[in-house]
């Protein structure tokens, strides 16, 4: 439903005046058809209210809110190229009511007011752009298309017929050379495009095209401890193990877009987390508020797709493109882990009451969303060996964005801290008890397929809490002492 807010009051009080009136929330929210603001935005009509509570259409939700007692109302809409953006209002004329005077005056403020924030909207329009072109000139500096020479070279390698072990969770694609990482890829990408079907089989894809996404997708994960090309495929390949030991529970467009959102959902990143971005004031922040690396991530994705020679769905008709791409964005935006956990409340929720119905389309944007991180936190359901060394590799890589908080005067969280390594293995136990576990038995409960998930992650939560009580056990012999 759309929402009337208002940021912006003017008690009319001296900063010195002792009778002060209530202090203003921040920011109030109702619904367009509520109150005489919303009348005023539904219909565009001058409103001038003698005696607000005998006037049925007065929402006093707000008085509660403020902490006013609304007498007297004068309401007018704002207006910009004649269409209506908001309204201002004023209420409690000091004496007597609003007459029509008050009306003409008021009249030439809201003009003032609609042509101020048309120059606003303008003045932002022109920042975010400038914004952009900074990202994009970043971007330009770093990357780059892969080169026809890497073509050849993975041409060269031959795509197997057969991958042995490889559709099981516990394979770990860290014991694939570099070199044979693309080779695999395009071996997973063939498979999920032989399930499209088509006027001919060969037109499926073009696998030059696969291969130069793929390269280049390659080439556009920075060098970083842990969100790199080697996580990226990683994600990828739990995402395609998923989808086939599942039985083809999702479609194929959704089974595509689900492995190269996974294969993307990394670009370009740089290492630090959303949080810091923000804080740091970059670029991107200024861009993009909400999800500010995952809406990055797509972008990338999309640019790569643009490049001659890189469009792996040329073959498949407008409509399925459309698709592709918006769900490849939703699956991209659901690795923010700030919306893991409402995602997860939604589908618990349907799952607890067995309400969850696969031939809803909500339904199953939210299962494939948490499947989508599920697969992101995969290194917490591999071999202990692998999950072990993998978070170390994971924690250098938060020690990195620590240090660089410490330098700019910002007290990192614990987790970030180097000086506070030793919480590790306890930061560990409430990881996968707070966020990887709920999420993979979830995951099993609605496909049962994917119990593995669970108890990889079990038998790593188990090895975690050992070591944090052993830690902890040393401590204390090391107080005593």
């Amino acid at each position: 439903m759309n929402q009337l807010f208002a940021r912006i009051f003017d008690t009319g009080q001296d900063s010195n005046d002792i009778h002060t009136a209530p202090s203003s929330p921040k920011e109030i929210r109702f619904p367009m058809d509520k109150g005489i603001a919303g009348h005023v935005a539904s219909t565009g009509e001058t409103t001038n209210i003698l005696d607000a509570y005998k006037d049925d259409r007065f929402n006093r939700d707000v008085d509660r809110q403020t902490g006013y007692t609304t007498k007297t109302i004068l309401c007018m809409p704002i207006y910009i190229r004649g269409c209506i953006i908001g309204v201002v209002q004023m209420v409690n004329k000091l004496n007597g009511v609003f007459t029509k005077s008050d009306e003409e005056a008021f009249e030439t403020f809201a003009v003032y007011c609609g042509l101020a924030l048309h120059h606003a909207k303008l003045y932002d329009k022109i920042r975010r752009s400038e914004q952009k072109n900074k990202v994009a000139l970043e971007v330009l500096s770093y990357h780059a298309r892969c080169s026809e020479e890497e073509v050849t070279e993975c041409i060269n390698m031959q795509t197997p017929e057969k991958i042995p072990g490889l559709t099981t969770f516990e394979f770990s694609p860290w014991s694939v050379e570099d070199t044979r990482k693309p080779v695999y890829v395009l071996y997973m990408f063939k498979d999920l495009f032989k399930t499209i079907s088509t006027k001919r089989h060969e037109e499926r894809f073009d696998l030059e095209y696969l291969m130069r996404f793929t390269l280049t997708v390659r080439k556009n994960y920075r060098n970083v401890p842990y969100h790199n090309w080697i996580h990226a495929f990683s994600v990828a390949h739990s995402m395609y193990t998923l989808i086939k030991s599942t039985n083809n529970t999702f479609t194929p467009l959704e089974s595509l877009s689900l492995f190269v959102a996974c294969l993307c959902h990394d670009l370009d990143h740089r290492g630090k987390t959303n949080s810091f971005m923000v804080k740091s004031d970059t670029p991107l922040a200024a861009i993009y508020s909400t999800s500010t690396m995952e809406h990055h991530h797509f972008n990338q994705t999309v640019t790569i797709l643009q490049h001659e020679g890189h469009n792996i769905f040329n073959h498949l008709t407008s409509q399925e493109y459309k698709e592709v791409l918006g769900n490849i964005k939703k699956f991209i935006l659901a690795t923010d882990l700030a919306l893991f956990f409402g995602n997860k409340a939604r589908l618990k929720e349907l799952a607890d009451k067995k309400e969850f119905v696969w031939n809803k389309e909500e339904h199953r944007d939210l299962i494939m969303a948490v499947a989508m991180t599920g697969c992101d936190l995969c290194a917490s359901i591999k071999p202990w060996e692998i999950q072990l060394a993998t978070v170390h590799v994971i924690f250098e890589e938060f020690y990195a964005q620590g240090d660089e908080e410490k330098e700019q005067g910002i007290e990192p969280i614990a987790m970030m801290d180097r000086d506070k390594a030793d919480q590790l293995p306890q930061s560990q136990v409430g990881f996968i008890v707070g966020i990887c576990l709920p999420c993979y038995e979830l995951l099993a409960n609605i496909l049962p397929e994917t119990h593995p998930m669970v108890m990889g992650a079990s038998s790593n939560l188990k090895k975690w809490k050992e070591l944090a009580e052993k830690q902890g056990a040393e401590k204390e012999t090391q107080s005593e002492a």
